[in-house]
C-alpha cells in the first residue's frame, strides 16, 4: 500500500508540473495513456492522481471527454486569494510564538533565495521557493485543519503564468513581491502576530489578487 501511495504521488506531482510548466494548458485535455508512457506506470496510479486533482479544483472530470484542466476565472482567483489571506493570516498568528531560530534563520535564507530566482529571471524557481517560505509558518501554527484547507487551496493555484514575454513586468513585481516577503520576516523576528496576520490578510494576498488582475 504504501508503494502505491508513494507512485500516485509521483504521478499526481508529474502532473501537477506539467500543468505549472504549461506543458498542459487550461481547457486541454489530460490524456492518461501518454502519462502511462512517459511515467512506465500503470493506468490505476494514473487515475487516482486525476481523481485526486479534480477533487481539489485542479481539473475537471467531463463526462464523455476525460479529464481538463480547469479554467479560472478572475472571479475564482479574487475568491481563492481573499480566503487564502484570512487563512495564512491565522496560521501566521497561531506560529509567531512558536517559531524557533532555525525556523526564522530557513525563512532569511529563502528570502535571498527568491531574489536572486528573480534576478536571474528564474520565475519558475522563484514560485517553487516562496511556496516553501509560506509553509514554514504554516507548518508550524500546530492547526491540522487549517494547515489542510490551506494546502489543498493552494493546489488550484498550480498554473501561474510567469512568462516575460506576455508580462515584460514580471521581473519588477516578483522583486515588490519579495520585499513584503521581508516584511513578513521582519514581523515574525519582532513577535508581532497580530501585525504578521494583518499584514497576510488585508496586505500580501490582496496584492497578488491586483496583480492577478494586471497580468
Amino acid at each position: 500500500m504504501d508503494q502505491f501511495k508513494t507512485l500516485k504521488n509521483h504521478v499526481y506531482d508529474y502532473i501537477a508540473d506539467q500543468i505549472f510548466l504549461g506543458k498542459i494548458n487550461p481547457g486541454e485535455k489530460i490524456y492518461e495513456s501518454k502519462i502511462c508512457e512517459n511515467l512506465s506506470v500503470s493506468r490505476t496510479p494514473v487515475r487516482e492522481a486525476l481523481i485526486e486533482l479534480s477533487c481539489f479544483g485542479v481539473i475537471d472530470n467531463i463526462p464523455r471527454r476525460g479529464f481538463v484542466v480547469r479554467e479560472l476565472t478572475l472571479r475564482d482567483f479574487s475568491e481563492l486569494y481573499s480566503t487564502i489571506g484570512v487563512l495564512e493570516g491565522e496560521a501566521a498568528f497561531l506560529a509567531c510564538p512558536l517559531l524557533s531560530d532555525r525556523d526564522l534563520a530557513d525563512m532569511k535564507f529563502y528570502l535571498e533565495s527568491m531574489k536572486l530566482a528573480i534576478n536571474q529571471h528564474n520565475f519558475n524557481i522563484y514560485h517553487k521557493q516562496q511556496e516553501t517560505f509560506h509553509d514554514i509558518f504554516v507548518d508550524k501554527c500546530g492547526n491540522r485543519v487549517l494547515i489542510n484547507t490551506l494546502e489543498n487551496l493552494k493546489k488550484q493555484l498550480i498554473k501561474r503564468d510567469f512568462n516575460e514575454e506576455t508580462h515584460p513586468d514580471i521581473q519588477e513585481v516578483l522583486l515588490e513581491t519579495n520585499r513584503e516577503h521581508e516584511r513578513i520576516y521582519n514581523l515574525f523576528v519582532e513577535k508581532d502576530a497580530k501585525g504578521v496576520s494583518d499584514f497576510l490578510k488585508n496586505v500580501h494576498w490582496r496584492t497578488h489578487q491586483a496583480q492577478f488582475e494586471v497580468l
